[in-house]
């Protein structure tokens, strides 16, 4: 384990869900070889390990292979598994911004998130739609935040996030998919070390439109910001119909794939590969990662939670932030 290398800042998530069970799992596993963490959360939410009290993440990698190390932050009302607690949502939230700030002044790696129940913490006056936007405030970076998704095999960035289907039609334009594209671009150089990212971008309607025979926006939407892209030195490529992109003779042909829509991105991946797929913002101001799944509130405290898509996570997180490093100096 390279003890030179800062901590990962883990997030405990929500209380309620399996964020401390998969933790405590990921730490059995890395213990060894890292990469270390420390989590930031209540101490009791991690079943079945040692656990030890650490009062900066410098003390982390010491502590790391005999016990997780924690920053603690107290819940105010008991965890019940499975019923999350509007109570408890203060300190999720501080978790957050303190992952950050530490990732920020360096004392960290990297964030590391774990699953967030959204409808409770709206309940508790949380003005964000996810961690996504919520992060691209702690963390502004040089372009907009792009939301990808990582696999074994595939890469995909949904050019609409969190809104309905209907609005997010409605939304699509060529200038929307453009800064997604270039920020996306910039992302692979930059976390990633690809230096000349390809990229494909899916249809929005069946056979990407047919020449404007089952919809006009691939024609006149897509295409042009295609063109765009290319002409600024970006390899774009495409539309492309969207049930045929994500074949693995195709996935040879890019290096990361949009789609127009948040499902049309995301149920590939976790097609793929639910158990390992890792969630990354790129063009944060910190190297952020996520496991590719939420709270599962219906298993939580009954230890059948699989760690593997926080690993991936972790480890995902820790050569991101090496990736970045390397750039710097």
């Amino acid at each position: 384990m390279d003890t030179q290398r800062p901590p990962l800042a883990l997030t405990m998530g929500e209380p309620a869900g399996i964020g401390g069970e998969i933790a405590a799992k990921a730490w059995s596993v890395l213990r060894q070889e890292g990469p270390a963490f420390f989590f930031l959360g209540d101490p009791a939410l991690l079943p079945g390990v040692p656990h030890r009290r650490i009062a900066s993440p410098a003390e982390a990698a010491a502590v790391f292979p005999e016990a997780v190390p924690v920053l603690p932050l107290d819940l105010p009302a008991p965890v019940t598994p499975g019923r999350p607690d509007a109570r408890n949502a203060a300190p999720v939230i501080a978790a957050i911004e303190q992952a950050v700030a530490l990732a920020r002044s360096g004392a960290a790696g990297g964030v590391v998130t774990n699953p967030i129940q959204k409808s409770v913490l709206t309940a508790a006056g949380f003005r964000h739609p996810g961690h996504t936007e919520f992060l691209a405030e702690l963390a502004p970076g040089e372009g907009p935040p792009v939301m990808l998704l990582a696999a074994a095999g595939l890469r995909a960035v949904p050019v609409t996030i969190h809104q309905s289907l209907r609005s997010a039609i409605a939304r699509l334009d060529a200038a929307l998919i453009c800064r997604i594209a270039r920020a996306t671009a910039a992302g692979l150089r930059r976390d990633f070390g690809i230096a000349a990212p390809r990229l494909a971008l899916a249809g929005l309607n069946p056979h990407a439109g047919e020449d404007g025979t089952m919809g006009t926006e691939d024609r006149d939407i897509i295409a042009p910001a295609i063109a765009t892209l290319r002409a600024e030195g970006i390899d774009a490529r495409g539309p492309f119909p969207a049930d045929t992109l994500f074949t693995p003779h195709a996935r040879a042909g890019y290096d990361v794939a949009l789609g127009m829509y948040h499902d049309q991105a995301l149920i590939p991946v976790k097609t793929l590969d639910m158990a390992g797929g890792v969630n990354v913002t790129l063009n944060l101001a910190v190297v952020r990662t996520s496991p590719d799944h939420g709270t599962a509130l219906d298993i939580a405290g009954q230890n059948r939670a699989d760690p593997g898509s926080l690993i991936a996570a972790l480890r995902l997180a820790a050569q991101l932030a090496d990736h970045r490093r390397n750039q710097a100096a």
